[in-house]
């Protein structure tokens, strides 16, 4: 979750929505994301909404403790239940993120669930996801988990080569994520995931396909691999800046991508995102579908992101204002828009070619099409599906996904 937030209206007090954003919402999936703000250590690399218990000394008060996070965020799941009405829907998916979630006891993330359950209900088939830090699990942890409903689990691996986690400020000892995939399995998680980053100063293509080895030899029907991208104002910034490490440019990127493809496909792994690979259906992440196909979703914790149909808000990013807001009644919202048709159109493109299922034709302007039409000669966009109405990105395509995606928005 980035630091930044975007400029838009004032939330309402009491968190009301404009009517627009539930008209029809019994036909689109519900998910709620709940975020945990706490680290134990700052990794270089990260600018998400994060803290330390350093940071939070002295800023926050008893409000942004780790120990009462739990109730805090449990009052907003309430506030959500007031805002949303007699919304009949059950949640779909539970994907709690952030920070490092697992530095919470188990039973603070059973009791978040739970409060999403008792006001909402669960869908049969609900997925129920945590991130975690390979070093605050164990056997124990993961099976009270799993008792209390989680049932994917996403392990933050990184690389299997201890120098790039040195760069990365990573904690984990290698070998450690591979371990608790083992020990998920055990606690009876069906699903678990492990997310790589390529790219990092230092990394040989070696180091990278070690990473891929390790990770598929873990066992995950799921694994997640992204470009490292090295924002301003994190450690690994100025670190570069300094001329401390270099920086990795586009060309080593893409041939890490093309690399990650081949291993990932050789070994069962099916792309059905840009960034995302899964062995069956079963092992997407139902979540950031979610995300991707502009479902609702309620974001509840500090700097936390919510969507219900085509109105966007978002929290206030510290944990103390957050918890402060709710202790008085308020919502924690910081601001909002309304979508319009026209950028609502722009995100079903920017989202949607992302997708093994790529996005529709007829979303496409005439300078888009046009576009679409050149994408698909010069190899980006594969050819059947575009004479079926679709832009699905070829693996070429995929490496300049962000390019045609510019082309194809006008």
């Amino acid at each position: 979750m980035p630091s930044a937030l975007p400029d838009g209206e004032p939330m309402p007090e009491d968190g009301a929505l404009p009517a627009s954003a539930l008209a029809g919402a019994a036909s689109r999936p519900l998910g709620f994301y709940l975020h945990v703000p706490y680290c134990a250590t700052r990794c270089g690399y990260c600018d998400f909404n994060t803290y330390t218990a350093t940071e939070l000394r002295g800023s926050g008060g008893v409000l942004a403790s780790r120990d009462n996070y739990a109730d805090t965020l449990t009052d907003e799941v309430r506030l959500a239940r007031k805002v949303l009405g007699d919304d009949p829907r059950p949640v779909r998916t539970v994907f709690v993120g952030g920070g490092t979630p697992t530095l919470l006891a188990a039973g603070d993330l059973v009791r978040m669930l739970a409060a999403v359950r008792d006001e909402f209900g669960l869908a049969d088939d609900a997925e129920i996801t945590t991130e975690a830090n390979p070093e605050s699990v164990d056997e124990a942890y993961l099976a009270e988990l799993r008792e209390g409903g989680f049932n994917r689990v996403s392990f933050g691996m990184q690389s299997a080569r201890q120098h790039v986690l040195k760069v990365l400020d990573r904690t984990h000892t290698p070998g450690r994520p591979e371990a608790c995939v083992a020990e998920a399995r055990a606690a009876g998680f069906d699903h678990v995931n492990l997310d790589l980053i390529y790219g990092t100063p230092g990394e040989t293509d070696d180091d990278w396909r070690a990473t891929l080895d390790a990770a598929i030899g873990a066992g995950p029907d799921h694994v997640s691999a992204y470009a490292l991208i090295v924002e301003e104002g994190t450690q690994l910034a100025r670190r570069i800046r300094r001329g401390e490490v270099p920086m990795t440019d586009d060309d080593v990127h893409a041939d890490r991508y093309l690399i990650a493809d081949e291993v990932l496909g050789r070994a069962g792994f099916s792309w059905y995102e840009v960034s995302n690979w899964a062995t069956t259906e079963a092992g997407r992440c139902l979540h950031n579908e979610l995300y991707w196909r502009g479902a609702d979703w309620w974001g509840a914790g500090p700097g936390a992101h919510s969507h219900a149909g085509g109105v966007r808000w978002w929290n206030v990013k510290h944990p103390g204002a957050y918890a402060a807001a709710l202790a008085a009644g308020r919502s924690p919202g910081a601001g909002r828009e309304v979508l319009s048709e026209e950028d609502r159109r722009v995100e079903r493109i920017l989202l949607e070619l992302r997708l093994v299922e790529g996005c529709p034709l007829s979303l496409l302007k005439e300078a888009g099409l046009a576009a679409a039409r050149k994408a698909r000669d010069e190899g980006l966009l594969e050819v059947a599906p575009y004479a079926a109405g679709r832009a699905v990105l070829t693996l070429r395509g995929r490496l300049l996904a962000d390019a045609v995606v510019r082309e194809l928005v006008d």
